[in-house]
């Protein structure tokens, strides 16, 4: 769902947040995510219209503002646009310049991971303005005679708590609401093996290795805490087999 668009009071405290989020994501990631943000950046500051919620730019002016040439602009473009953080609003076809748009609220589903690094003030701030009531709301569905209450951004939550699991997605929940709403909530625990491993499945590929490379200090911490021993997190997708 698009957010709304950028302009009026308090408009300016908006986007430097957004600025932030994709920074800190980029410095963070390193390699081609990095010039891939970088880039982004660079775009939204010089030329985005906050007004129509729109950039229109040529590949010529593209690979002049990046430094590079346009067989570069227009591969890079295509990455900014397949990673879901840039949509098309009119092609550039018959003569026409193209215009894009940026996704915001994917741009802040991916950034959640690092608004914690900025600072709680941030990252809390982030978290009640940007994530979805709805999301907040998932593990709560799961039916429980017992649940807890965390502070979810500036919003309650009430998760239930009668399973290992649901306390996994709780103390999640609460140590790190913006990581909890963008990659967390959607997994799915159940009883650890005899090895001492925990199968964690993921409903993507790509949020499995994400979580696998970068997010299992956090998730094994909290699934600790729920299950009361140290467990090894195996994280797999529903059509995969544990490794």
């Amino acid at each position: 769902m698009q957010s709304h668009r950028l302009t009026g009071p308090g408009a300016g405290s908006e986007k430097y947040d957004l600025l932030t989020a994709m920074a800190v994501n980029g410095l963070s990631a390193g390699g081609t995510r990095q010039a891939t943000m970088m880039r982004l950046i660079a775009l939204v500051t010089a030329r985005y219209n906050w007004a129509a919620d729109e950039v229109t730019i040529g590949q010529r002016e593209m690979a002049a503002l990046w430094s590079v040439d346009q067989r570069t602009a227009k591969r890079e473009t295509r990455r900014l646009i397949d990673a879901g953080l840039l949509e098309i609003t009119r092609p550039g076809v018959r003569g026409r310049v193209a215009s894009y748009r940026l996704c915001r609220a994917e741009i802040y589903r991916q950034t959640a991971p690092g608004w914690a690094s900025v600072g709680p003030d941030y990252d809390a701030r982030m978290s009640a303005r940007h994530i979805p009531a709805e999301e907040a709301q998932a593990a709560a569905e799961v039916s429980s005679p017992k649940v807890v209450q965390v502070n979810f951004g500036t919003r309650p939550v009430m998760l239930p708590t009668s399973a290992p699991w649901d306390k996994v997605l709780a103390r999640l929940a609460a140590d790190q609401p913006g990581t909890y709403a963008a990659w967390f909530s959607q997994l799915k625990g159940g009883e650890p093996g005899h090895d001492g491993t925990l199968r964690v499945v993921a409903p993507s590929r790509f949020l499995a290795v994400y979580i696998a490379s970068r997010l299992m200090v956090p998730l094994e911490r909290a699934v600790a805490y729920g299950y009361g021993r140290n467990l090894r997190c195996s994280i797999v997708t529903e059509d995969q087999p544990a490794s």
